[in-house]
């Protein structure tokens, strides 16, 4: 006699599609990590290319329409891109949390963080969208992504981050002053694109600050954070936190590249390639600067 066809409504299909995501966890945590990574470089993207407005409206991409179509060209066809890619990044936060739903604990809760952030952040760009690009709120929308990295580093520590002690009370102080700079260094490298050539759209508005000034400030403001993460480095080396010391080394020789990156684009009239790079690098910096503050934390 014929088994009976397994039912997408039966337990059993359930548990099993349970058991196989469970065990695929640190691949969906990786997944979600640079998904959200990819999202700060195509959005990007969407800007250096002036395409911001590629879609004029939101939800839909016109009032006609919620796709794009020939008569938007080929901005339309970037900007709905990014819009689709969203989907993507939702399809594996849904699936992270499926797969850490049993586990619970910490590793779920942030899970769900992602999870409620991204249509939040769709809500965001839409804003953006329907202010005609609002550079306080496209820097708005920038941080938040940047903040989704910081929260996938941390579910990553969470589930396969190196055991460890403590750090020092001297090293902690300095982990968290490298953070607290870390994003005074980000916010501010949105308000330099945001007063500059690379605002989404040739009539989106601008800050009204002098480019030149903030990029100084901004410059400023970089080698502070070397500093700091320089004697992070060497404090916990000094200290024993072996875990720390590699992960400050890392965060300080990306913050070192982005540095000299940021000087190079800056001498050379701003080059998209360039500044795309230096997004990238804005997203590493974020999950660098997420990194050693949790690994100051015992595990």
């Amino acid at each position: 006699m014929d088994r009976p066809r397994l039912r997408p409504d039966r337990p059993d299909v359930q548990v099993g599609v349970t058991v196989f995501l469970s065990r695929r966890l640190v691949p969906l945590a990786w997944a979600n990590l640079v998904a959200n990574i990819g999202i700060v470089v195509t959005g990007g993207a969407v800007r250096l290319t002036g395409s911001g407005l590629g879609c004029p409206t939101w939800p839909k991409c016109t009032e006609e329409s919620y796709t794009t179509h020939g008569a938007l060209g080929v901005h339309g066809v970037i900007e709905f891109g990014n819009r689709l890619l969203t989907y993507v990044l939702l399809a594996i936060a849904v699936a992270f949390v499926v797969a850490a739903w049993q586990r619970g604990g910490r590793v779920r809760t942030l899970g769900l963080v992602v999870l409620a952030g991204i249509p939040a952040q769709a809500v965001v760009g839409g804003i953006t969208v329907l202010t005609d690009l609002n550079p306080w709120i496209v820097a708005f929308h920038l941080l938040v992504s940047m903040a989704m990295v910081g929260v996938c580093v941390w579910i990553l520590d969470e589930l396969v981050g190196p055991a460890r002690a403590g750090a020092s009370a001297a090293a902690g102080r300095l982990a968290r002053a490298t953070f607290v700079v870390g994003w005074l260094v980000l916010w501010l490298g949105t308000v330099v694109t945001g007063s500059g050539p690379h605002s989404g759209d040739l009539d989106s508005r601008r800050t009204g600050l002098d480019p030149e000034i903030v990029s100084h400030v901004h410059g400023f403001s970089v080698w502070l954070l070397v500093l700091l993460t320089g004697a992070l480095f060497l404090t916990a080396r000094k200290h024993g936190a072996r875990a720390l010391a590699r992960f400050a080394g890392v965060l300080l020789a990306v913050e070192l590249a982005q540095g000299l990156l940021g000087y190079v684009q800056f001498f050379t009239d701003l080059p998209e390639i360039l500044v795309g790079l230096h997004m990238l690098g804005a997203a590493l910096v974020a999950a660098g600067l997420a990194r050693v503050v949790v690994t100051t934390h015992p595990r």
